[in-house]
């Protein structure tokens, strides 16, 4: 199979139920760097944004200004690497806690957007994509995991 010239950005956005340095929240934060990890190694996974301030993970960002909001971004070598990751072992045990760390969320809070090889998404690019599948629903520009799209190039087959 000849290697697809894009890679999959995601984002993923959650409004924090209380301070992330507070009892309610340190199963969270306790889970951060290992699922970090196991994101880190595993199979297809390229990038995923850290702090600005050195700090090994995101929750130093802020998305759409607000302090509350904390945002995941990554980019994966295809939509089967992410689904894999994110629906397969041990992230799906940190997704079913989800509802006692942060308030469910009435907008859209996944977008996932091809980016061209070796380009990684900045924290604005993430905000325009959101804002337009909200606006506008999944498109070649952006969409999610039940509408997905291919890449441009066509290479990377959307998961079935």
């Amino acid at each position: 199979m000849v290697p697809s010239r894009y890679a999959l950005a995601q984002l993923n956005i959650a409004r924090l139920r209380a301070p992330l340095d507070s009892d309610e929240l340190a199963g969270f934060v306790a889970a951060l760097e290992p699922i970090n990890a196991l994101a880190d190694s595993a199979p297809g996974f390229i990038w995923r944004l850290t702090g600005g301030d050195g700090a090994a993970d995101a929750t130093s960002e802020r998305f759409f200004g607000e302090t509350n909001l904390l945002l995941n971004m990554s980019v994966w070598r295809d939509l089967a690497a992410l689904n894999d990751f994110v629906f397969r072992g041990p992230h799906v045990e940190v997704m079913r806690q989800r509802r006692s760390w942060f308030f469910p969320m009435a907008e859209i809070y996944t977008a996932l957007w091809w980016v061209p090889a070796n380009v990684m998404p900045t924290i604005a690019d993430a905000e325009e994509r959101m804002l337009h599948l909200r606006a506008h629903g999944p498109t070649p520009h952006v969409f999610n995991f039940r509408e997905p799209f291919p890449a441009p190039d066509g290479v990377a087959t959307p998961l079935a």
